[in-house]
């Protein structure tokens, strides 16, 4: 069995991670309930009207069984879905590109008319956070005999939903509890796992990924039992605290550490690994099914998000919206915090949200939430207590 400190860097660099059979050891990272540390310093974030700087609205693609991955056969192709990640798009997005190209391991097409051979020529419907995840994977996986990956994409980063995430790495919003199934909530887990430890690779400026502080802020002793998004384990460091007068006056508060991907960044650098691995990429919008199975490729990858409502007509793909007010950058704000909203700190901004509208098509700022988000956390820092 693989552990965490057995899985070598340029071995997923290289992508020999597989779904089958794929699993972490138990993580042996305490969880240091009621410890009494020392009151950490937290600097305020100057929330106001005044200090926002843009106003983003994003359409979350969501199932309530969970994300497809999935592969079908049409005619001589192979057609693979991977989309619907719900607000876990970014957080997701190795996990299930691995899960996606596992599923091309024995499709075969034909060399000669008593031959087959593996498939060399690859498309990806999408440019988001999904779609470059899985044109890398399969450009790992298939560099070795020759394998060629070309993007089709209406929206290119930066104009991408991605590019409009927050970037908080916890698999959040992803299925609807009674709908979801056992073997997806295993498949979920392992995905979750699987990208955790892809995005540890990528922890630095190239990437735009760093490790913050997280205080998950709660009202009764209940917000201390649920297990946190994936599991406890991918979080190191859990801690709780029971001190309103130094966390935020909150009288329960966990606190975790996590990762922050900053999608311009990422985004960007993703781009740059595909084009230098020799990708090609085609701005092309298509209509229907029928114009994606006319591309000449072999094998072809959905990763057209919410698209795959009308281009693959999946009516349990409905979009959740999600509303951002970003503030003025505060480089020396270091933590995050959750609790009836959310606070991202990020170089380009202050990411407040926390809004999830189910079947809400609307892109325009709804003027009362973003008064809402504003004021909620004009509260939580009112209550912050001077420190000595």
């Amino acid at each position: 069995m693989l552990t965490v400190s057995s899985i070598d860097r340029r071995r997923f660099l290289r992508d020999t991670i597989t779904v089958a059979g794929f699993s972490f050891a138990a993580a042996a990272i305490p969880t240091q309930l009621l410890a009494q540390t020392a009151a950490r310093r937290f600097a305020p974030v100057k929330v106001s009207r005044d200090r926002v700087i843009r106003e983003v609205v994003g359409l979350r693609p969501f199932r309530p069984e969970g994300y497809l991955v999935d592969a079908e056969r049409a005619g001589a192709k192979l057609l693979v879905h991977n989309y619907g990640h719900g607000g876990a798009g970014i957080t997701l997005s190795w996990g299930t590109a691995v899960q996606a190209v596992d599923l091309v391991r024995d499709f075969s097409v034909a060399s000669t008319p008593r031959r087959t051979s593996r498939p060399t020529r690859f498309a990806v419907i999408g440019c988001g956070v999904n779609g470059l995840s899985t044109a890398i994977m399969i450009q790992r996986r298939y560099a070795e005999i020759g394998g060629t990956v070309t993007i089709y994409a209406k929206d290119l980063p930066p104009d991408t939903t991605s590019n409009i995430a927050g970037g908080f790495w916890s698999p959040t919003s992803v299925y609807d509890g009674d709908a979801a199934s056992t073997r997806f909530l295993e498949q979920f887990r392992t995905a979750a796992r699987i990208s955790n430890r892809a995005f540890q690779l990528l922890v630095g400026a190239d990437y735009g990924v760093r490790w913050f502080d997280t205080f998950d802020l709660g009202r009764s002793e209940a917000s201390l039992q649920y297990q946190l998004p994936g599991g406890n384990d991918l979080y190191p460091q859990l801690t709780v605290h029971r001190d309103p007068e130094h966390y935020f006056g909150f009288p329960f508060v966990r606190q975790y550490s996590t990762m922050i991907i900053e999608p311009q960044v990422y985004l960007r650098s993703l781009l740059r690994d595909f084009h230098n691995a020799g990708g090609r990429i085609v701005v092309k919008e298509f209509r229907n099914r029928e114009e994606v199975l006319m591309l000449p490729d072999q094998v072809i990858f959905n990763c057209s998000g919410l698209g795959a409502r009308a281009l693959f007509d999946d009516k349990k793909l409905t979009p959740v919206r999600g509303q951002l007010e970003i503030l003025l950058p505060q480089p020396e704000v270091d933590y995050c915090y959750l609790g009836g909203g959310y606070m991202f700190p990020r170089s380009d901004g202050i990411v407040l949200g926390g809004t999830f509208d189910h079947d809400n098509w609307s892109l325009d700022v709804n003027r009362e939430q973003a008064n809402y988000i504003l004021n909620s956390h004009m509260e939580i820092m009112r209550a912050m207590q001077p420190r000595a």
